[in-house]
This record gives structure tokens, sequence and C-alpha cells, in this order.
């Protein structure tokens, strides 16, 4: 993956069947099933791949409980035969992790253990592990830390866990590998009409300053709560199609649950469920689901959501978090599509996705979650093929191995979301590249080399937030190392001091976001 050679690819090719607006997981799954039928595909991202909401969710793969519990039956069972789909195609990527509801009532341990029967039913073959019913003892053997309160039982339960900017930046390689060709910091600046029909775009790349035209037989829009912009550039009186919802997380450390196990709380203050799910060391909890008018690049967790978590995880667990016990704080925007109901709460809305097509042929994708991202891209694709007069092909998505594909992948290890490339990143600076630059996250000079020559990272926020995700995991910690990361990244891209001080202005900006 070179920046620089697919500009030139761009700027020699200006004939594509399929452009793609957007590099999260929609449009990263669009550009894998496209080039994977055989359609001259190109993909342009205005910022880094899943810099936005792609990159911010709880890390799980999952069918959604609380989708069961609200009646959307067609969703959770699209969603768990995605996670199964998810799971096969990606083992270094995907896995299965355990969750407990404790309960504090006679009622609630077979309440749910019912529910969770008809979700594991719902599964079928592609069912992770059966759901159980747990005695008090039980439950404490899962979650020692758990308020032990009034506690009566729990159930067990199996759903997915990923790494969500990994998975983004495999799926990018994918696509890659494909066929597709894939730019990240290119700005779509307007479209080019014939007969009011788009058949092209004018982009802009913002690091060169260079405007790039291409054509294209279907433009699709897949920028997620960006995606009224982009109608708006093609019809400029088009309502409001999406309904942005923020998601707030927290990070712990991994003592608060000392356990392999996650937590789902089953009745929060504002009704929804919360996660406390260990991860990569560390323990991430949310999330809230906050309706916000602005869209913006970089969402800010507010007071109330963060002392939302804090106390409802809190009322759940022996050692209860406080704000100086945060090690990051991060905030996700949902591109939910807007209902008819106005007045419908954001936690109400379906995370079914939609696709339009407006009368001058622009493609947009509204609404959707990481799970179903495949299942997105083909819908998506069968209607592109009817929009642009393509020639019908099947897809083979289903059984399409993610780059990186190792089932034997270790997940002790932490190069192991790199699946069969990990032995290519410890080989290439055998005696300094492979020590941490930190005690407390793993990032190598390797890694950093890795992600810029083979996985087109630019800045220094694309190295810390996602190739590594240390910004997520301890924004203090990633804020004393930074420095250090900048001048590895100055050697490989040749850049100077001037450079250097640039990016650790911007990153400490981005960086505040991420700390209490």
């Amino acid at each position: 993956m070179n920046r620089t050679s697919n500009l030139e690819e761009i700027k020699l090719n200006q004939d594509w069947d399929i452009a793609i607006i957007g590099g999260g997981s929609s449009g990263l799954g669009i550009a894998i099933d496209a080039a994977n039928r055989g359609f001259k595909t190109v993909l342009f991202e205005k910022n880094d791949f899943a810099k936005g909401t792609s990159s911010r969710s709880t890390k799980l793969v999952h069918g959604g409980v609380r989708y069961l519990q609200n009646g959307d039956i067609s969703l959770v069972m699209e969603a768990l035969r995605e996670r199964g789909i998810m799971r096969k195609n990606a083992p270094h990527l995907v896995r299965d992790l355990s969750f407990v509801i404790p309960s504090y009532d006679w009622w609630s341990s077979p309440f749910y253990g019912l529910g969770l029967k008809v979700y594991d039913m719902m599964a079928g073959k592609l069912g992770l592990g059966p759901s159980t019913l747990l005695d008090k003892k039980e439950t404490l053997n899962h979650i020692p830390n758990v308020n032990k309160k009034g506690l009566r039982g729990g159930v067990i339960y199996h759903d997915g866990q990923f790494d969500d900017a990994r998975m983004a930046i495999s799926l990018m390689l994918t696509a890659d590998k494909e066929g597709a060709t894939l730019v990240n910091y290119t700005d779509v600046l307007n479209f080019t009409k014939e007969s009011d029909i788009i058949n092209g775009l004018n982009v802009k790349d913002t690091i060169s300053g260079d405007i790039i035209h291409v054509n294209a037989k279907v433009v699709v829009n897949a920028t997620g709560v960006f995606s009224d912009s982009i109608i708006a550039l093609d019809q400029p009186s088009a309502k409001p199609m999406i309904r942005p919802s923020q998601g707030v997380h927290i990070v712990l450390d991994r003592e608060f649950i000392k356990s392999t196990h996650a937590i789902m709380v089953p009745h929060t203050s504002d009704g929804r469920v919360l996660f406390a799910v260990p991860w990569n060391k560390h323990v991430i909890v949310g999330t809230t689901d906050t309706p916000v008018e602005n869209a913006l690049e970089e969402p800010i967790a507010l007071e109330k959501e963060i002392e939302f978590i804090l106390d409802n995880a809190g009322s759940y667990m022996t050692k209860k978090p406080k704000r100086s016990d945060v090690k990051s704080v991060f905030a996700g925007l949902r591109p939910l599509a807007a209902s008819e109901n106005k007045e419908e709460s954001t936690k109400e809305i379906s995370r079914h996705h939609k696709i339009t097509v407006s009368t001058s042929g622009l493609v947009s994708i509204l609404g959707g979650k990481w799970t179903t991202y495949r299942k997105i891209a083909e819908d998506t694709v069968n209607t592109v093929q009817i929009v642009g007069g393509l020639s019908e092909r099947k897809c083979n998505t289903e059984s399409l191995p993610i780059f990186g594909f190792d089932p034997s992948s270790d997940w002790n290890q932490p190069l192991h979301c790199y699946g069969t490339e990990a032995n290519k990143i410890l080989a290439l600076d055998k005696e300094n590249g492979n020590k941490s630059l930190s005690d407390k996250l793993y990032i190598t000079k390797n890694q950093i080399h890795w992600g810029i020559k083979e996985e087109m990272a630019y800045k220094l926020e694309d190295i810390l937030a996602r190739r590594t995700r240390c910004l997520f995991l301890d924004a203090y910690e990633t804020g004393k190392i930074a420095p250090k990361v900048a001048e590895i990244m100055a050697e490989v891209l040749n850049k100077n001091q001037e450079w250097i001080n640039g990016e650790l202005e911007q990153f400490k900006l981005i960086i505040k976001n991420y700390q209490l």
C-alpha cells in the first residue's frame, strides 16, 4: 500500500466503474466486494482510514442483545450470521468473548437466560457457545470484582470481540489485494454531471494540494455521519438523512474487573445496557447514546456522559472507578438513518442500514453497524450494478479471507492482529526494532516502519490512534511517547524538525479530547 503510487494510478486512469467516498467500515467493505466482482474501483478518504466512527466502537462483533430486547429480530439474525462470517474470515482479528450478566433479584437470571437461549438458537451453526445460568458462587468465580451486595447469580453468554481500527486497516489491505485503488487525505470537492446524472468527481489531495478529476459510472457515498454533507453536494436542498448519536467510552486498568470475561450491565439509568470489556490489558466501559446536532471529526465526551458511565459501572464493581482512574476517554458518532418519527429517541432508532439513490444517481449508505459491514457492502454493490448499468456479478465475500488470515494466531501475542504479517514485522530490525517504546503500552519501531511503508500511515495520529491503539488505551502515556514516535516517523518519511513540530502541535490538540 503506497499512497504516492496509488495517486499516480488515479491520475493516469481517470475512468472507473465505481468511486467510493469514505474509508470507514462500509466504504472499505464496498471496495473489497466491488473489486472482487471485477469492477474497477477507487476509494477516497478525507482523513485517514477509520478516523471516524469505525475506530471508536465498543470493540464488539455482536448480534445485539438489546436489539433482541427491542424486538428487532431481523437485525439480530442478520448480525449474528455476519458475526459468524466475520470470525471465520478473520480469526486473527475476531474472537469469542464470554459475557456475564450479574443479577440482583430472583427473576433476572431466568428472564435473561430465556432471552439468551433464543439468541443462541438464532445464531444456529454460527454460534460461539451456549448461554448458561450461574449461581452466586459461579458468578463470583467468573467476575470476582463484581459488587457482592445482594448478588443472587447471573447468566453467561458468548459474543465476538475485535479491534475495530485494525480490522479496518486489514479491510483496506484486502481491498488493495483484490485490485481496488484506495487513498487517504483526499477531500471530495464536487461532482460533475452530464444530463443531470453524476459522471465523476473532483478531489483535492490535502497533502500536496493537487486537484484530481475522475470519471465514474457510479459514485457511492459511504461517509457515515457526514453523509448529509455529501448528499448536499449533489442536491443542496435535500432534507437531512442522518441523526447522529454520540457514544462515549472510558478506559480503565484491567484490575477493575480482574477477569477474562466481560460484564454486561442490563439496567442503566437511561434504559440502555452498559459493557465492561477486557481489551489489550485494559478495560473499556461504555457506552452512552446522546443525540448531537453537529457531526464533528473529533467528537468530545460530555461531562454528563462520563459521570453516567462512572456511576453506572461503579454500582456493579467492588472497586468503584473515579475520574482519576480513567486512562483514556473516546467518543464516536453513530450514523443513524433518520426515521419519520422526529420524537423517537436515538436509542430506539433501528441499527438497520438503508441504501438510497438520488435522481442524479448518487448511491448513499445510511445507518448500519460494524458487525454487518459485509452485508452492507453486498447490498450496496448489488444496487450499484443496477444504477450504473454494470454487468450483474455475484457476491463472493462470504468466504473471502481477510488480509493476514491466520487461524493459529496467538491472542496473547501483541502482534496477533497482523496475522500472517506478524513475523515480517518482527524481522524488519531484529536487533533494535522489537523493543517497546513504552513500559505501559506496546509500540515498537518496527510497527511504526510497517505502518508507514505497508499501511499508508502518514500522520502521527495515524500511528498512535489506528495502526497501534495507544491513544485509545492510555492518552497520558501516549502523550509522553509521541515525540519519540514522531522522530522515528520523520526518519522513514524523510521529514525535518519543522514537520515533527507541526505533527506534535496537531496531536496535542487531538489528545486533549482523550484526557479528562
